[in-house]
């Protein structure tokens, strides 16, 4: 194995959370591929680098409370990233209900307040639009748009 892509691929985990095919992509291009890039990844999965549980859970996490997305959008991130469905589900088991409708609730309330000068049939529209385009659920989105 190649002591030099271990230690620098150490590095590159430590500094923040990655996936494997993170991984792979930087190996990759470091010229490290095949068996020896697995074996790369074998050891910072063992070594505890490497742990796509724990970046699903942050991932989740800090894209719904910093970025306001919905879980929609969250999985289909997590999905591009090649992340188990396992990881998917741990990852967004971290974002509780009660904070999820309240986030919607902010980003609704928020976005009409935005548009008040606009007709209302035109801006219901454009609130629905723009919470599907963060990831709500449209079902949910309905719901927080008959309480208002």
């Amino acid at each position: 194995m190649n002591k030099q892509a271990l230690i620098k691929a150490a590095s590159f985990c430590a500094y923040q959370e990655r996936t494997q095919q993170e991984v792979r992509e930087r190996l990759k291009d470091w010229e490290v591929v095949g068996d020896d890039a697995e074996e790369v990844i074998f050891e910072l999965i063992a070594q505890n680098y490497l742990n796509e549980e724990r970046f699903a859970r942050i991932f989740a996490g800090s894209k719904f409370r910093q970025k306001g997305w919905g879980k929609i959008k969250i999985r289909q991130e997590m999905k591009m990233r090649k992340l188990s469905e396992y990881c998917i589900n741990a990852g967004l088991s971290e974002i509780e209900d009660e904070d999820y409708w309240a986030k919607l609730e902010e980003i609704i309330h928020k976005k009409n307040h935005e548009l008040r000068n606009i007709e209302p049939f035109a801006r219901k529209k454009k609130v629905v639009n723009f919470a599907l385009s963060r990831g709500f659920e449209q079902n949910l989105i309905w719901e927080v748009l008959k309480a208002i």
